[in-house]
């Protein structure tokens, strides 16, 4: 498996506002000052600098000649001799075109220079550059209610693409730009692609930063929308830790500064594979709606119960199994689709995602949310109905 460079295309508008001229490339596709026609729209564009290379080919600041009602003074050109990345760019320019969270294509159009064919793009060019720069010079990072809101913005995005079965496979923080009110948008569609069914496809080309861990170990046959949601949970983190300069892994997730709910969210989209957000909406639903506190129900006995422990016991785990046998119950290792009685200890200090975050108790939330009936007692409420006192 190949990866994408992090130094793409999507860090040149940092270059272009903190004045770094990038280093000229042997092949420069459009030269400085040179003046450049849409045969589209008619518009004219002077090139003003050389902002970043990568994998698409290379991007411009450039200046909008003459008025126009809808493309403004200042805009960044990307320029390629790839027909194949232009065409998609322009396909996705077109069916995103309005949405208040995708980077803005204004204009698309072929060149004609020297022997061949540079195909040019007019892009909404970002205030504040890339979200990996832009974290490099702030480092407050943003507060867990931004975070929220900017994130479920971006998914919004992402959200579209999965209900046309298309999957992103590039959500980086040199992808996701701040612009005005350091409000977040997502840019750069040139590996997006479309899958046939709901099993994925096939995925060579991806950013290790952020690319899930399956695939870098080669055991994931192919890219679902999970995939995307492993890597919005990676912006997820670097939002909150105020820093993208390193993937998050799910041990990082409890020193995070934020609440346990997010640290739930994070660890579910970048932890096992089968248990995350299945798409950009319910990951949308998990971030804006809050969970109802998990509460201790009422059972008259433990009969043909499919019964799982969490927590600390005052007993040990074998004692409290053994007991639970006599009583009729079928004891089980871990919470599973069979599950209907889970009994909770005191929680432990140690858990992924603070008091209500430890594995079995965010598989119960996961698995109620399924719809599965999973009735939550105390240890003492154990210990009463399998007739014993907790030591």
């Amino acid at each position: 498996m190949s990866a994408v460079s992090r130094s793409g295309l999507s860090s040149a508008t940092t270059r272009a506002l903190t004045g770094r001229r990038a280093a000229p490339p042997p092949d420069q596709l459009l030269d400085i000052g040179q003046v450049i026609a849409s045969p589209e729209t008619q518009l004219q564009y002077r090139i003003e600098r050389l902002l970043g290379t990568g994998g698409f080919g290379q991007a411009f600041l450039a200046r909008r000649l003459g008025r126009s009602a809808d493309v403004p003074e200042v805009v960044c050109i990307k320029a390629s001799r790839r027909i194949d990345g232009w065409l998609r760019e322009a396909y996705f320019g077109q069916l995103l075109d309005g949405h208040e969270r995708a980077i803005r294509v204004f204009d698309t159009f072929p060149l004609t220079a020297g022997a061949g064919v540079v195909y040019c793009l007019t892009l909404e060019l970002a205030r504040h550059g890339d979200l990996s720069a832009f974290l490099r010079r702030d480092r407050r990072g943003f507060t867990e209610a931004a975070v929220r809101r900017e994130i479920a913005g971006i998914l919004e995005v992402l959200g579209r693409l999965h209900r046309g079965q298309m999957l992103h496979r590039d959500l980086t923080p040199v992808n996701v730009f701040v612009c005005d009110d350091r409000r977040l948008k997502l840019g750069d569609f040139g590996i997006v692609r479309q899958q046939s069914d709901q099993r994925g496809i096939t995925a060579r080309t991806m950013n290790a930063l952020t690319a899930p861990s399956e695939f870098l170990a080669r055991t994931a046959p192919k890219w679902q929308a999970r995939d995307d949601v492993y890597q919005v949970g990676q912006l997820l983190a670097m939002l909150v830790k105020g820093d993208a300069n390193a993937r998050i892994r799910t041990a990082d997730v409890r020193a995070l500064s934020c609440s346990d709910h997010l640290k739930e969210i994070i660890y579910r989209c970048i932890g096992e594979r089968r248990k995350r957000y299945e798409d950009a909406q319910e990951l949308i639903d998990a971030l804006r709606t809050r969970p109802a506190p998990l509460k201790t129900g009422v059972l008259k006995t433990l009969r043909g119960a499919h019964l799982a422990f969490t927590g600390i016991l005052s007993r040990t785990r074998a004692e409290a199994a053994k007991a639970a046998k006599r009583a009729g119950a079928i004891v089980h290792g871990a919470p599973s689709s069979k599950t209907t009685v889970v009994v909770r200890g005191r929680p432990n200090p140690l858990q992924a995602a603070g008091r209500e975050g430890g594995l079995k108790l965010m598989e119960i939330k996961r698995l109620r949310e399924k719809g599965q009936r999973i009735t939550l007692l105390s240890e003492a409420q154990f210990w009463k109905l399998v007739g014993r006192r907790p030591a």
